[in-house]
């Protein structure tokens, strides 16, 4: 069976080297991208905040009202990264690819992997019309801040991050 589709203007998979390639995420593919959601979860020192069930992440990109899409990178047949996303609503700018998180294995971090992501991500944004593209990055997280900075990316300061968590809104 052929597994590339037509996406944006581009045939999926995209191929890079080693051969790494790029495709949409599948529901199949949800156990292996909780693993990563986990390992990013181990390096940005908050293991604990990780709460969603499997099950739940694949309702809530496959169930009856999907509300991330993602593309994933795979090398060897194994999945060595992921971009998950959905779009985002600024009374502002309009409609906007909100990057929820880009998650590469440490192992494949350097080789590409998160470019490939990133590009794909890019171009969906540009073929949907979108006014732009926004996402969060840590402040100590170094290599990610010069990752976008190759982009040209502006990286804004004095913008505070605020959440309920579930127990806050049953609780109200």
């Amino acid at each position: 069976m052929d597994n590339t589709i037509n996406h944006t203007n581009q045939k999926l998979p995209l191929q890079g080297a080693g051969g790494l390639h790029i495709r949409v995420a599948r529901q199949d593919d949800c156990p292996r991208l909780m693993e990563l959601v986990h390992e990013l979860a181990l390096y940005e020192k908050a293991p604990e905040e990780v709460t969603v069930t499997l099950q739940e992440f694949e309702d809530a990109g496959f169930g009856t009202k999907p509300v991330w899409k993602a593309f994933v990178a795979e090398a060897n047949g194994i999945i060595v990264g992921f971009a998950v996303y959905y779009i985002r609503y600024s009374t502002w700018k309009g409609c906007r690819l909100y990057l929820e998180d880009l998650i590469v294995t440490e192992e494949y971090r350097g080789k590409g992997v998160g470019k490939l992501l990133f590009n794909i991500l890019i171009t969906e944004a540009k073929e949907l019309g979108y006014s732009g593209m926004v996402w969060q990055v840590l402040d100590w997280n170094e290599p990610a801040l010069n990752f976008y900075r190759k982009y040209e990316a502006s990286i804004e300061a004095g913008w505070l991050n605020a959440s309920l968590s579930k127990e806050q809104l049953l609780n109200y």
